[in-house]
């Protein structure tokens, strides 16, 4: 194969985002994204319901402190891997296939590795992790149990979690999605067999729920990657391709550099959660299960931003890659009306149902009800902003921009959320907390446009530029004997 093909044969679950209406291509590309983000919430949020309702607000307190050390552990993989998607989408943009292939063979080859020596090292510090949270004392031993049974799922997580970035990298959001769903049914549906021990199951208790996660994320993993060499998808390697799972330390390199401040942006932002948690802890398990089903409805208030904002810096990459720059502000514009929409939308109408949401997961008369209504009321406005911030931050991202959002999460996050918490603690108890969510914010979201507008972002280079008459040809498609791919929704 060389080099460069123009001719990549279209198919069915992939689009073509370097050329159609904006705004179309754009939602339709999201619309898979954001099912895999409901499916990805909606599994936690059941399994939240089943751990709530059967062990009670003690193991619904632990599965909140282990679910937080499982964010930690997976920052390293978003950067890394969100930097392999940018390179992806940019050399699919530029119809280099073979390209993508090494890419997603150093990637797999990197990331196998780290995460067998993650789930070890989880496994045995798992202890002093949760120590390190102030995890309420009544809580703790069941986040250990829950917590260990988890890492051993850790390598199936990373590889199916790159695999689908990789996939969308290439504008396919509907694999992620299929497979998505496989894991959801086997995950739910297990969570209280094992449990309970119903049966010839023994009963597990809250093993028993991470149990089910682990078995559904290796069985959901073989499932994608027979889907994959079936379908003769790009990200596959076959015959001499497989000598790329041997890490090429040039493309290492770039993922590293680029990889490592989208990473960073991840621990900062997981290291500013777990000290938020650590202040949550201080105020009792009832505030910290009350805590914990608030971040279950703010997962979904989120998805619709996350899934934009990750079609965005995708679609940005490939018409970058493509030479198609007259396109990317407009995609960047369409991104933020549509996350401006669905995501005040969720709000306004979460103001409306939160009892009957919170309700999924406490009892009417539970001691946490009123003080999950008390914080999402507070702090859920503020994912508007940072839908907006996301979209901005997906484009600048797309062209290697990778060190002005850490800076800004950095100065947002230490000393407008972290800092005002403590500061006004004293005197406002915990919505100190909850306020410093929207302070935090709104802090992101001004920077974020500052840079998008000002910034030298544009000028960077993630890849070497393909030459004009590259960039013309992958533009037009003229090679492309097939015709045009165009999304599939």
């Amino acid at each position: 194969m060389s080099d460069s093909d123009p001719s990549i044969p279209p198919v069915r679950d992939r689009a073509d985002l370097t050329v159609g209406p904006i705004a179309k291509t754009l939602l339709l590309f999201a619309l898979p994204t954001l099912g895999s983000n409901v499916l990805q919430s909606l599994n936690g949020s059941v399994n939240a319901i089943w751990v709530g309702h059967i062990l009670g607000e003690n193991a619904l307190a632990a599965t909140s402190n282990a679910n937080l050390v499982m964010f930690l552990m997976f920052a390293a993989l978003f950067g890394f891997g969100m930097a392999a998607t940018i390179m992806v989408g940019q050399n699919y943009g530029r119809r280099d296939l073979d390209e993508v292939r090494r890419i997603m063979g150093t990637a797999i080859g990197l990331f196998l590795g780290l995460s067998i020596v993650i789930a070890v090292l989880g496994w045995v510090y798992t202890p002093q992790l949760l120590h390190m949270l102030a995890t309420p004392p009544q809580a703790e031993p069941l986040a250990l149990a829950y917590l260990r049974v988890i890492f051993v799922a850790m390598p199936a997580s990373f590889l199916t979690v790159l695999l689908m970035m990789g996939l969308r990298g290439t504008g396919d959001a509907l694999t992620p999605l299929k497979w998505m769903a496989v894991s959801v049914v086997l995950d739910s549906g297990l969570n209280p067999v094992l449990m309970l021990g119903l049966g010839p199951f023994p009963r597990m208790g809250i093993s028993g729920s991470a149990t089910a996660t682990a078995f559904a994320g290796y069985i959901s993993l073989l499932g994608l990657l027979i889907h994959i060499y079936i379908r003769d998808l790009p990200v596959r390697l076959r015959g001499a391709e497989l000598r790329y799972l041997i890490p090429d330390w040039s493309l290492a390199k770039v993922l590293a550099v680029k990889g490592f401040p989208m990473a960073m942006q991840m621990f900062v932002m997981s290291g500013s959660a777990l000290v938020m948690i650590g202040l949550i802890n201080r105020e009792g398990v009832v505030v910290t299960a009350a805590y914990g089903v608030t971040q279950q409805l703010w997962a979904y208030i989120q998805m619709p931003a996350m899934a934009v904002g990750a079609a965005v810096s995708a679609m940005a990459a490939q018409n970058i890659g493509a030479g198609r720059w007259d396109r990317v502000a407009r995609i960047t514009r369409s991104g933020v009306i549509f996350s401006l929409l669905l995501t005040t939308s969720l709000v306004a109408l979460l103001a409306v149902v939160d009892r009957y949401a919170l309700g999924l997961f406490l009892a009417q008369n539970s001691p946490a009800m009123p003080i999950a209504r008390h914080i999402q009321l507070i702090a859920t406005w503020s994912f508007i902003m940072f839908g907006l911030t996301f979209v901005l931050f997906g484009t600048i991202r797309a062209n290697g921009g990778v060190w002005p959002p850490l800076i800004i999460l950095i100065l947002s996050l230490i000393p407008f959320r972290i800092g005002f918490a403590l500061l006004f603690r004293p005197t406002l108890g915990a919505d100190a907390i909850w306020l410093s969510f929207p302070i935090s914010s709104l802090v992101t979201m001004l920077l974020a446009i500052a840079y998008y507008r000002l910034g030298n972002w544009r000028s960077m280079h993630l890849l070497t530029p393909p030459s004009p008459i590259e960039a013309e040809q992958a533009a037009s498609g003229s090679g492309e004997p097939a015709g045009r791919l165009q999304p599939s929704g």
